[in-house]
C-alpha cells in the first residue's frame, strides 16, 4: 500500500492540535498546582516533606 505525500492542510491542522495539546496540558497541571496549595493550605513544602497539620 503506497501512502501519497502528506496534504499542507494535514501538517497545519497538526500543529493546531499539538498547540491546543500543550495549552490543555498547562490548564489541567495550574488546576492541580491549585488544588495542591488550596488542600495544604499554602503550605507545600511541609505536606511534601510530610508533617502532620496541626488542627
Amino acid at each position: 500500500m503506497n501512502f501519497g505525500v502528506e496534504h499542507e492542510l494535514h501538517k497545519r491542522r497538526m500543529s493546531k492540535n499539538i498547540g491546543i495539546g500543550v495549552v490543555l496540558v498547562t490548564f489541567v497541571a495550574l488546576i492541580f498546582g491549585l488544588t495542591v496549595v488550596k488542600v495544604t493550605d499554602g503550605d507545600v513544602s511541609s505536606a511534601i516533606a510530610g508533617a502532620a497539620s496541626s488542627e
